[in-house]
């Protein structure tokens, strides 16, 4: 019998953005229950790399990074690729660049769509994006982050995409991001918010550095019940009410199938007994894909980037974030998609009747982002060998509404080993249809409307440059041997076939998913923001039911 410090109403794995968010609501909820945490990583809050928002970039690969890696990739090259993960209370949040994108009104409708549940569209989540952004996240436009934050090619770069004939807009998280939006982030005081401080963990019981191994599962009148959790060591910890995974899209399918929840033959390979055959843990992972690109100034000397001359960049304002201004969200036209979502369909022959793909050729929907940043972009993100001397700025093009999907499997039948993490990144032919579209549109608002200070673009040692007029061939060279991840996984414990749209576990009492895991179609969006509005309203669904018990 467990000891009565051992035991909790709800239990959360994972004290990632969204378990931080959960764990926090549901303790000060009105019945004030008693809230387990168990996050794998370190308190964090003292961290070097959490005091600076341009600490993100030296966080690949560190003591806060889990430092995934992906297997071979045979649409990439098969190339084996580099994941992040937040090793740290307030997971993502300590690691990531902070940029807050709610995503558009039309995927969250299609998610809600598919589900049948008006919960889960634009106008059912906007309450719980209205009060994170209300009572826990600051969030704010680079322009208006400090006045003397303004970078000597904001309005050259604007002009760029504007050339290109998309539009200004003036609120890119209002639910319609298609045009030229400023990037809004969430910095206070010019620094990192990691979800760990942004949300109330006073009245939550935290162990960090604590590995979950499995749910522990009993059978209660028929019923499969999900009593605890059983951490790496044999200790046990009870749940009265409610055990919550928010492991995040790697870890949560990883766990659910070390605790006999998954893929029947997969539980079988890593010799773990089935408790329930569930075939869609680990499956439907989405992620974006992104190329990175670096070019060349004509004259450094005018300080147009970070890292060489001081001029405009000596301002302390300029540290308060990312060395950037404009995300570009653009729809590809029908007429170019629209052959290569036919030829997908005819290549699907399981017959599943997945619309998606024929979904994205509607005109609202958002395909592309493209972010210009005034200095090359890091390493881990687009393996560009360019120096940090002011001599380039960089770029980014994401594809945003991706049609390939892949799994999460085990390597073994321990939590203390990575998941096996296949991304399936860019197998279809709307990918990379989307890709190339992207990227000439990119190099072409360079190349025509900033040729007066950019010379060239500078590829990677042994890569062909590229520009607007390229062949296809070469676009998808380039795709093959440079994309990269834009690090947001989600799908993996999918709304519809693993939780239902209460966010339970299909055929498990007592058991839910709260994390990007559950997001069943791609969002055209940065998923911070929807992660911790997932957690708002995953926290007073659990509240209203088991109030009503």
């Amino acid at each position: 019998m467990a000891a009565a410090e051992d035991i909790f109403d709800y239990i959360v794995v994972g004290g990632g953005i969204a378990g931080c968010a959960l764990a926090s609501l549901l303790a000060k909820s009105k019945s004030s229950p008693s809230v387990l945490l168990i996050e794998a990583g370190p308190d964090v809050s003292g961290h070097p790399l959490t005091q600076s928002p341009l600490g993100c970039f030296a966080a690949h690969g560190s003591d806060i990074d889990w430092n995934y890696k992906t297997v071979p990739q045979p649409h990439l090259n098969d190339r084996s690729l580099y994941e992040a993960g937040g090793k740290a209370l307030g997971g993502g949040s300590a690691t990531n660049y902070a940029t807050w994108t709610r995503g558009p009104k039309v995927d969250y409708d299609r998610w809600g769509k598919l589900v049948g549940d008006a919960r889960w569209t634009y106008n059912g989540l906007l309450p719980y994006f209205d009060k994170i952004e209300k009572d826990h996240i600051s969030t704010v436009a680079i322009s208006k982050s400090h006045p003397d934050r303004k970078s000597p090619l904001r309005d050259q770069v604007l002009k760029a995409w504007l050339d290109l004939g998309l539009s200004q807009i003036e609120n890119a998280n209002g639910g319609e991001p298609l045009g030229v939006g400023e990037v809004v982030e969430n910095l206070k005081e010019g620094k990192r918010q990691l979800a760990s401080a942004a949300f109330d963990l006073r009245d939550v019981k935290v162990m960090t550095e604590t590995a979950a191994q499995k749910v522990l599962l009993e059978n209660r009148q028929g019923k499969l019940t999900a009593i605890g959790v059983q951490i790496h060591g044999e200790r046990h910890f009870l749940a009265s009410k409610e055990v919550i995974l928010s492991a995040g899209a790697f870890r949560t399918p990883q766990l659910l199938m070390l605790s006999g929840i998954g893929p029947a033959a997969d539980l079988e390979k890593a010799n773990i007994p089935t408790q329930l055959d569930l075939p869609g843990v680990g499956l439907n992972f989405h992620d974006h894909l992104l190329v990175g690109f670096a070019f060349r100034l004509k004259n450094p000397s005018l300080g147009l980037a970070m890292g060489g001359v001081a001029g405009p960049w000596a301002e302390p304002a300029h540290q308060l974030g990312l060395p950037v201004d404009w995300v570009v969200t653009e729809n590809v036209p029908r007429s170019f998609l629209e052959e290569a979502v036919k030829k997908d369909m005819v290549r699907d022959s399981s017959g599943g009747g997945d619309t998606y793909p024929v979904s994205l050729l509607d005109s609202e929907s958002v395909h592309l982002e493209s972010i210009m940043m005034y200095a090359p972009g890091g390493l881990p993100i687009t393996n560009l060998h360019v120096p940090f001397d002011g001599t380039h700025i960089g770029a980014v093009v994401g594809v945003m509404s991706p049609t390939s999907r892949g799994k999460i499997g085990l390597s073994s039948s321990s939590a203390l080993d990575p998941p096996v993490i296949d991304p399936n990144y860019n197998a279809t032919n709307v990918d990379r249809a989307l890709m190339r579209y992207g990227i000439r549109r990119l190099l072409q608002a360079v190349q025509h409307s900033m040729s007066d200070v950019v010379e060239s673009e500078n590829p990677p040692p042994s890569v062909e440059a590229l520009s607007y007029t390229s062949s296809d061939s070469a676009i998808d060279a380039r795709v093959r041997s440079e994309a990269r991840t834009f690090f947001h996984a989600a799908g993996t414990a999918s709304m519809g076939s693993v939780v239902d749209t209460q966010l339970r576990v299909k055929g498990i009492g007592g058991l839910r998913v709260v994390d990007t895991s559950v997001i069943p179609i791609p969002i055209g969006g940065h998923l911070q923001a929807a992660t911790y509005a997932i957690a708002a309203q995953a926290a007073d669904m659990i509240t209203q039911e088991n109030g009503r018990r």
